[in-house]
């Protein structure tokens, strides 16, 4: 599909992602957050996923509707880690190859996690890695490039999320989804507004990589200086151009999160759930903490808890950066 023609997923096609879906994602719990909170707070743990992530949804729907001569090269994507693991999962599942562009900051927890899977890793400098994202090619390679955001299919696979929060919670006010490249929150805002046309759905971004938040305030796309932090896997230095109409006209608004916050909600969560988030998995849960999501009740999306050993140390012990 030509960028120009990129659009949001129909209800009816995140209701069919999710049985096209069934053995391959799990239908992930939703538990009320334990911790002192000032508005009902309940936790969607995609983090449960078996690749630890929400995007084995959106992997799988794409790939399981793709024609297979189109992947008769294998199959490639762009991304700091968890689609790389999605697809990696989905194409093994297939016997396809699968290669990934990451960017050079991608942790080592996620390349190792790739590797299991049996799927390939190029670095690349986080530019020439955003270029790609952008543009929604890789030069050189034969394979069916699959984008991490920008596909319809890819977008109602992330949707059922939305059916299952609201079958599980009819009553949630609002709902909190971590922000990168749009896929996740748009998915969603189709789902919950199909069935909960009352019910917000806020964008939650962190303070070094924000441009929803920019843009939004602005009515157009703004470029930001974005600063990699130990929140890895959200976060660019602008909103894709092809996903802002879809992402402009569907979401409430946004959360900003600092750092601190975040890291706080890392420690929150294993500490009253026993949940281990990574930093991008947080942001909903210090939004919703930060009493600038609104009244409950509230749901956080867990997008994912795939965390290096070592930097899930430094948040706990305070020496993150």
């Amino acid at each position: 599909m030509p960028r120009s023609e990129l659009r949001a997923p129909t209800i009816a096609e995140i209701e069919a992602a999710r049985e096209r879906l069934d053995g391959l994602a799990l239908r992930t719990p939703l538990v009320p957050y334990r911790g002192p909170a000032d508005t009902p707070i309940h936790l969607k743990l995609e983090n449960l996923q078996p690749i630890r992530s929400f995007k084995l949804r959106g992997a799988g729907n794409a790939l399981r509707q793709t024609d297979p001569r189109a992947l008769e090269a294998g199959v490639v994507t762009a991304s700091a880690g968890n689609m790389a693991q999605g697809v990696a999962w989905c194409a093994r599942e297939m016997g396809l190859a699968c290669r990934v562009v990451v960017p050079d900051h991608a942790p080592v927890t996620k390349l190792e996690a790739l590797a299991r899977l049996g799927g390939t890793a190029r670095k690349v400098p986080f530019a020439t890695w955003w270029d790609i994202i952008e543009s929604g090619r890789v030069e050189g390679d034969p394979g069916f490039f699959l984008h991490p955001v920008c596909d319809p299919r890819v977008m109602a696979g992330n949707g059922t999320i939305g059916l299952e929060i609201l079958e599980d919670l009819p009553n949630a006010a609002t709902i909190l989804v971590p922000f990168g490249g749009g896929g996740l929150s748009t998915g969603i805002a189709v789902a919950v507004k199909a069935r909960r046309p009352d019910a917000r759905v806020l964008a939650c971004e962190v303070e070094t990589a924000a441009p929803l938040s920019a843009s939004m305030a602005a009515g157009e796309i703004r470029t930001i200086d974005y600063e990699a932090s130990f929140i890895d896997g959200i976060g660019g230095r602008s909103v894709l151009s092809a996903m802002w109409p879809l992402v402009r006209d569907r979401i409430d608004g946004t959360v900003v999160v600092s750092l601190a916050e975040a890291a706080e909600a890392v420690k929150l969560m294993i500490q009253h759930n026993c949940v281990v988030p990574e930093g991008a998995g947080a942001v909903s849960l210090a939004a919703a903490l930060s009493g600038r999501a609104g009244e409950g009740p509230i749901v956080c999306v867990v997008s994912g808890g795939n965390i290096d050993t070592e930097l899930l140390a430094s948040v706990l012990n305070g020496t993150w950066r």
